[in-house]
């Protein structure tokens, strides 16, 4: 869990992670001999050193004596040797960074590498002039895994990002041969396909036009990504699609070339026509597969230009031109299907507004909001969408927050509330000053996290990857035994078993199967964050469903977090005229009880007071009528000489349901009590009976405040175990004793603070969290309101997700198993492998669909 080690990694210090993390060039020794193990004299190596200067101990710890029979290299210019740092992906077992390690260290120009493999990232030192961050990074693909650069000073003058919109890809294995066949091309550094939100990114040195005609040649369409397209459509209508065209025009042919077939016609129109429909329908699945074959990752394109051409090679004309239709229009739904899906994303790129009305200098203006800086003032009519993040500084109105927080109904904004891009002002002119621009809005930070969320590979479709990865080539392999043994070894006929062999081959494709799973997981975290709901990833949405025990803080997440008065008690006096007398005392004071008594009081008329005088640590006094009237705590008033033995049950009775009592009077009469506590949220109790409807086992509370205030709260909540007066570490160490009972613990607390405990959880969620730029990273799951309420309903979407994965994964493996028992007793055709394996795409792809839809 990357935040999880994130936080863990920042909570630490040390002069090798500042210093070689920056990738910054070594400066000590001067030079350095080629032998990694060793150095002149017994010097530390360069790459036992940062550019400090700094031992790195660890790296220095060199044997005694050393071996090895080499000859002192020529000496090595400090300027060339460079520290980087990257992410291992898919360094899962302790044993692998240990061969990775051993490994990368015999690759000509490293002189040193070092894996973490408990946070899997890797540290090499290395001479640039021999080896480049490209290849080392392609040094670790042929181990298995994938290695990304953290950073490094050199890559900003070397290497150029682009990010691109992809068309056309509807399937996750093509997403990943198109990876594949980019970061092959001269000039790409990395090239990163993200099928969930159809987007490219590329470091490179070429140049995009390059890299969108590569695009264009294994048969998508690539488009520079700018902050304009963001707010226009992203795709055309469907029909005005070029391959939609020729598969309708291929669609056409074909039935023409079949009633002519029908009504007897020869072959000497029919067969060209059959080509002809071949060729329209099949030309970009044919280009597509060339370069497939080029690149040496045989994709579902290969192996439909293969089963087409095979199929005229054994003249079934009709059958090969049938294929090719088939696989395009499965393709043209696929597409279709897949963009559906893919709403949730565009669908908030749409949200806010490309340009805004600017107060400037008295005047009044329409600007991009890419020229809008912090400080504008920007004016939101009725009904407008807000542009920008901001505070507003005139006028009031109801805001719809839906977008954003996922609450139902408007929330009304007055002279300082914030407010966020992309959320409706309902009535009323707004004012508003910005303070994020476009870039760094609550929105932008939403629809990256989205984005992101659906590019992280949950563990079932880590799985299904690694299937793949074994499966495909196995079925080329039995495919062509099937069309050449029997051929060869027993002399039956060719013709028929190369037709079983061919239909094998297009069965072959696990597409289904790769999608099954990420059009799930795009489809549940779409869905979530239409409700407010932030899931960063299907890792975390798949464990989410696992969760045996919930952990909660208290203070601001069960309850409101700040104290407000509950009980307003009138002994010689009337409530109002308590409150009010309170309040004209207190209206002097900061003291938070003393806001709390002040909020109740709005719209009352207060008394004017002189004289006013604090009073630490009992409470607060001042003349009101010619007279001294003390409001504080009961201790205030026995030192006064007051006898309270006649209220001493009230007071108990306030006390032990956690309450902080206040009396208010003068010397010598008691006009009444207020109570003051932190109170329950709303929904609270609701939303934790909620939780054990879905199945949580175990409900804790972890909080700093005293045993008898948290216990009145437990108490009303029905809490199952309460961990009171806890430091930050103290909760850390009751999630871990929750987690060896529980297995899956999910700690929910209200942001920042309780952040350490989050991320020794199994899952960290943060609550109230809208326009929180660092409670946002910090959780592994975002409620952007305070409503717990969600909880319950995040527990149902994971569980659903996972039942419409297994459904998914095992319709795809058992079409399979279905068509090679068919394809071995000769009961299966060609173009019958086609419908059912573009069908089952399309099947798993509408099953994972039902996602989006309300959870219930």
């Amino acid at each position: 869990m990357a935040n999880k080690t994130q936080f863990i990694e920042e909570t630490k210090h040390s002069c090798d992670d500042s210093c070689s993390e920056s990738g910054a060039v070594l400066t000590k020794p001067e030079t350095i001999p080629s032998c990694s193990c060793c150095s002149p004299e017994g010097s530390p190596t360069d790459a036992d050193m940062n550019h400090e200067g700094h031992i790195d101990e660890e790296a220095a710890a060199v044997e005694d004596h050393c071996d090895c029979s080499h000859t002192a290299a020529p000496a090595i210019a400090q300027s060339d040797i460079i520290v980087n740092n990257f992410t291992i992906a898919g360094l899962d077992c302790g044993d692998c960074a240990i061969k990775l390690e051993k490994g990368l260290g015999k690759q000509k120009g490293i002189i040193d590498v070092k894996v973490n493999f408990a946070t899997a990232k890797m540290k090499v030192t290395y001479n640039h002039t021999m080896i480049q961050t490209a290849e080392i990074a392609k040094a670790v693909s042929s181990f298995g895994y994938k290695a990304s650069l953290i950073n490094d000073i050199n890559k900003q003058s070397q290497f150029h990002k682009s990010v691109f919109t992809v068309s056309g890809l509807d399937c996750g294995d093509c997403a990943n041969k198109l990876e594949k066949h980019l970061s092959t091309l001269t000039g790409v550094h990395t090239a990163n396909v993200n099928f969930a939100a159809a987007k490219l990114t590329v470091e490179h040195t070429t140049t995009d036009s390059a890299i969108m005609q590569a695009v264009a040649q294994v048969g998508y369409k690539a488009e520079i990504n700018t902050q304009s397209i963001q707010h226009t459509k992203i795709q055309a209508e469907w029909w005005t699609n070029p391959k939609t065209q020729s598969t309708v025009f291929s669609g056409i042919i074909l039935a023409v070339s079949m009633i002519l077939d029908w009504l007897g016609i020869g072959d000497t129109i029919i067969v060209p026509l059959y080509v002809l429909a071949a060729i329209v329908g099949g030309y970009n699945t044919a280009k597509s597969g060339f370069y497939s074959l080029r690149s040496l990752t045989f994709d579902m394109n290969f192996l439909m230009t293969v089963a087409v051409i095979g199929a005229f090679a054994i003249e079934e004309w009709g059958e090969g031109a049938t294929v090719a239709f088939l696989f395009s229009f499965g393709n043209t739904l696929q597409t279709y299907t897949m963009d559906k899906t893919r709403q949730s994303i565009r669908a908030l790129m749409e949200l806010a507004p490309a340009e805004a009305l600017v107060l400037r200098n008295g005047l009044e203006q329409k600007l991009p909001v890419e020229e809008i800086v912090i400080s504008d003032i920007i004016i939101v009519k009725p009904g407008e969408r807000i542009a920008m993040d901001g505070i507003v500084k005139n006028g009031a109105s109801a805001v719809n927050q839906a977008t954003i927080t996922g609450e139902s109904l408007p929330v009304e904004k007055t002279i300082g509330d914030g407010v966020y891009a992309g959320t409706v002002n309902e009535h009323g002119a707004l004012e508003i000053e910005v303070t994020k621009i476009a870039a760094d809005s609550t929105l932008a930070k939403i629809m990256h996290l989205v984005e992101e969320a659906q590019s992280q590979k949950a563990p079932s479709q880590q799985f299904v990857d690694q299937f793949a990865k074994y499966y495909t080539p196995a079925v080329l392999v039995i495919a062509a035994g099937i069309m050449v043994v029997p051929w060869l070894l027993f002399s039956q006929p060719f013709a028929p078993w190369f037709y079983k062999g061919l239909v094998l081959l297009v069965i072959s494709c696990p597409c289904a199967l790769v999608i099954s799973t990420p059009v799930s997981i795009v489809s549940a975290i779409g869905n979530s964050s239409r409700n407010g709901v932030l899931i960063k990833g299907g890792a975390y949405l798949e464990q989410m469903g696992s969760i045996q025990a919930i952990a909660f803080d208290k203070t601001g997440t069960l309850t409101h977090g700040h104290p407000r008065v509950t009980d307003i008690i009138s002994l010689n006096s009337n409530e109002q005229d308590v409150l009010t007398t309170a309040a004209s005392i207190e209206k002097w004071s900061e003291h938070p009880l003393a806001v709390a008594i002040v909020e109740k009081s709005s719209g009352l008329a207060l008394k004017p007071i002189i004289n006013f005088k604090a009073l630490v640590g009992r409470g607060a006094q001042a003349d009101i009528d010619n007279q001294t009237v003390f409001i504080g705590n009961p201790r205030l008033f026995e030192e006064l000489g007051l006898n309270l033995s006649q209220y001493e049950k009230q007071i108990t009775d306030l006390q032990q349901q956690g309450k902080t009592l206040m009396l208010v009077g003068t010397q010598n009469t008691l006009y009444g009590m207020i109570a003051v506590a932190d109170t329950l949220r709303e929904n609270s109790k609701d939303a934790l009976m909620k939780l054990r409807e879905a199945g949580i086992k175990h409900i804790a509370m972890l909080t700093g405040d005293n045993r008898q205030v948290a216990g009145s709260i437990a108490k009303e909540l029905n809490i199952d175990t309460l961990y009171s007066e806890l430091l930050p570490q103290d909760k850390v160490a009751t999630i871990n004793e929750l987690l060896n009972k529980y297995n899956n613990v999910a700690m929910v607390g209200d942001g920042v603070n309780d952040a350490p405990a989050m991320a020794a959880s199994t899952i960290g969620v943060a609550m109230g969290v809208a326009g929180s730029d660092t409670a946002l990273e910090t959780a592994d799951i975002a409620l952007m309101s305070d409503d717990l309420g969600k909880l319950a309903y995040v527990i149902k979407l994971s569980n659903k997700t996972l039942s419409i994965i297994k459904q998914n994964i095992s319709f795809s493996i058992i079409i399979k198993i279905i068509f090679v028992i068919l394809t071995f007793t000769g009961m299966a055709n060609l173009w019958l492998a086609v419908f059912a394996d573009t069908g089952s795409s399309i099947l798993v792809t509408l099953n994972g669909m039902r996602l989006m839809r309300k959870i219930n």
